[in-house]
């Protein structure tokens, strides 16, 4: 079994009770009886209900290493696939209100602003989100997703510049993605 096989869908205790499965009939030996996991174990989604509804906002950022020929082709307008930034900017509000489809512990929330910055730098570019709502828990996960969203976007629309000989990225990275900052107003 490979690594990359070993979870299969599995949470980290079933996957380590699978293996130990796997290396006892190997062995012809009998495995150990898993232990019997309580719900929690599997992963829930938190019931928020009793909190307060109050506004919350949640700043995160991240930045997209890239060759300086990429950076200056960019500069220049030309992209291979054209300007990344506005597409970047609509695919991080559309990874925002697509959190919860990707974070599967994530409550769907009604998120009231969405605001995708994207900057040129001298390595590469920088992405800022912040996102806001009025509801029962944070906005981070939408935050953290938007940056995702919009970083992976200018590299896909770059990568044709950054491909090495071999067609792999060597020097391309997404870096501190990170939550900056998070507010939590008070109840009405």
């Amino acid at each position: 079994m490979t690594e990359d096989t070993f979870f299969e869908g599995r949470s980290l205790a079933r996957a380590k009770a699978f293996k130990g499965q796997q290396a006892a009939r190997a062995s012809g030996t009998r495995a150990p009886a898993a232990p019997a996991l309580p719900p929690e174990a599997e992963g829930r989604m938190v019931d928020v209900g009793a909190k307060p509804v109050v506004p919350r906002e949640a700043t995160a950022e991240g930045f997209l290493r890239l060759q300086p020929a990429t950076l200056a082709a960019l500069a220049e307008g030309r992209g291979p696939k054209g300007d990344p930034f506005p597409a970047a900017q609509v695919a991080g509000i559309l990874a925002a209100k697509a959190t919860p489809h990707l974070v599967p512990f994530c409550h769907p929330l009604p998120l009231t602003a969405i605001d995708v910055s994207l900057a040129r730098e001298d390595a590469g570019v920088r992405c800022r989100a912040t996102v806001r709502t009025n509801a029962q828990t944070g906005v981070e996960m939408e935050a953290l997703a938007a940056v995702m969203g919009a970083l992976l976007t200018v590299w896909d629309m770059t990568k044709a510049l950054e491909k090495d000989g071999t067609g792999n990225y060597p020097g391309t990275a997404i870096e501190g993605v990170r939550v900056v900052s998070k507010t939590k107003g008070a109840a009405p």
